[in-house]
């Protein structure tokens, strides 16, 4: 004996039914939409415009591509924590505004996952420049 799950009138998200390519162009148009997102925010903003710097100059300092791909994937990285950093902060900030131990702790270890991709970044590219320079 099976039970079948009752199927729902009215589909909270039409992404669920979704098939094939147009699944695949508008997931895309949500990461869009979280790019600009995140575009608003400050640390994310100041980050994406040091990538316009550092990613042509990962092409320059790498001495092969595993360098390069080091190099411009610490980069990325960083940006990557700061917007599920701000994910974490968004859905906190939803739940309400009170001050609340586990809010506290969820914002503080989101923040401290990108101190982690800064010390990383800063350290890998630290390490490549000493190669190349010194």
């Amino acid at each position: 004996m099976t039970s079948k799950k009752p199927e729902p009138t009215e589909l909270v998200n039409p992404q669920k039914t979704r098939k094939g390519l147009s699944r695949i162009l508008h997931a895309g148009g949500y990461s869009m939409q979280g790019l600009r997102a995140g575009w608003g925010e400050t640390a994310f903003r100041q980050e994406a415009i040091l990538s316009l710097v550092l990613m042509p100059l990962a092409f320059w300092l790498g001495q092969n591509w595993v360098e390069t791909a080091l190099l411009a994937g610490t980069v990325l990285l960083v940006m990557i924590v700061e917007l599920l950093n701000t994910c974490v902060e968004s859905a906190i900030d939803r739940i309400g505004p009170e001050w609340h131990d586990l809010s506290k702790r969820a914002k503080d270890m989101g923040s401290a996952a990108v101190l982690l991709s800064l010390l990383l970044c800063t350290g890998v590219w630290l390490a490549a420049l000493w190669q190349r320079l010194a």
